[in-house]
């Protein structure tokens, strides 16, 4: 049998994980499969995710039931139900994490914290530690929002070993400043005389949100050929950043003690466009340690007629030129990325409560 175009990626250095999870793809075998034939390396989850899983399923059911007669509120509920898959997606994807001479390299399952803590970072700090303890797995990893009160909660985590998944990145001032969050909590720990060997952290660059809100204006200022072309840009210039920091002095004396980099993850990737190809977040930014994290139609899309090669730094000038045009044109990024940022939180803010709502009326 042919190698999937999927598990091809993997051959330039790229981890493919999945940006889905239910408990009938867990328990149905769907998943192990994926690992197995797709090359699949992770998988992520968010709150729009699960309230799918949860409101669309009769699967859930029987444990909210179960869980309701305690005096737990609706979010304990949910994330009683949530740790629950997680343990059996960790527990599934354990012999990833595990492989000789990469441990800890893939077989990650990401659990955000609630969104309504985007912007409390007490708050944050607290229910990260709730999460990790109660998945008790070491390849869970636990997703922090990368606003400006996640920062020193992404800090505070590392520097108690926790593996962080930093979500909702825009812009590349804030992608810079999570990195320094990440390596600033290493040298907390090894500070301390703890390893930093098994701690690892992705961020997660959100795409498709970019050319969305950016397209339409381009269209206005007269500069429409560049549609589709600014989030690409800014993510092969993140990228630089990337290389930049992990290769630094600073970085190379964690790097004596174990630390592995903070890969970037390239998130959002489904093409929302029909102009453009449905593969396109995925084709234009394989390159060597990174994540690409996709959903399931996107992934059979590539499956399909992916053309897997290496190009995330093909035409990095024409990336530059890309960001110069488009602040010459009178966009301002920086305020593009904060409102992005406000929406993102606010888009998983609804269906986490929609998701309340729904185990209040099944309790």
């Amino acid at each position: 049998m042919a190698t999937s175009k999927v598990k091809q990626i993997h051959d330039f250095g790229q981890s493919i994980w999945l940006d889905f999870i239910d408990r009938k793809v867990i328990a149905s075998g769907e998943l192990k499969k994926l690992v197995e034939e797709d090359g699949v390396r992770g998988v992520t989850s968010n709150p729009a995710i699960f309230e799918k899983a949860i409101s669309s399923s009769s699967d859930y059911n029987a444990d909210i039931a179960e869980l309701a007669k305690s005096d737990k509120t609706n979010e304990e509920i949910f994330f009683g139900l949530a740790v629950a898959d997680i343990k059996l997606a960790c527990d599934l994807l354990w012999p990833v994490y595990n492989e000789e001479d990469v441990v800890g390299a893939d077989g990650y399952v990401s659990l955000e914290v609630s969104p309504f803590l985007a912007l409390d970072t007490q708050g944050t700090i607290s229910q990260a530690r709730q999460l990790w303890d109660a998945v008790d797995k070491d390849n869970v990893m636990i997703k922090i929002p990368g606003t400006e009160p996640g920062l020193p909660a992404i800090q505070t985590a590392i520097s108690e070993g926790i593996n962080i998944n930093v979500t909702l990145l825009f812009g590349l001032d804030r992608y810079e400043a999570v990195t320094e969050a990440y390596i600033s909590g290493l040298e907390q720990r090894a500070a301390q005389g703890l390893p930093v060997n098994h701690v690892s952290s992705v961020a997660s660059f959100f795409l498709s949100r970019i050319d969305i809100l950016v397209d339409p204006m381009l269209d206005e200022k007269g500069v429409g050929e560049m549609k589709g072309e600014v989030a690409i840009a800014s993510a092969k210039l993140a990228y630089q950043i990337y290389k930049r920091v992990f290769s630094s002095d600073r970085w190379k004396k964690l790097e004596e003690k174990g630390a592995v980099p903070q890969r970037l993850l390239w998130a959002s990737t489904s093409n929302k466009n029909p102009a453009f190809k449905d593969t396109r977040y995925v084709e234009a930014l394989i390159g060597p340690n990174t994540v690409n994290t996709i959903p399931l139609e996107t992934l059979e899309a590539y499956r399909d007629h992916g053309d897997p090669a290496s190009r995330l730094e093909d035409d990095l000038e024409a990336a530059t030129q890309t960001m110069e045009k488009v602040r010459e044109a009178g966009i301002d990024m920086d305020a593009i990325t904060k409102q992005l940022e406000e929406e993102g939180i606010e888009k998983f803010n609804k269906p986490f409560q929609k998701l309340l709502d729904a185990i209040e009326q099944q309790k």
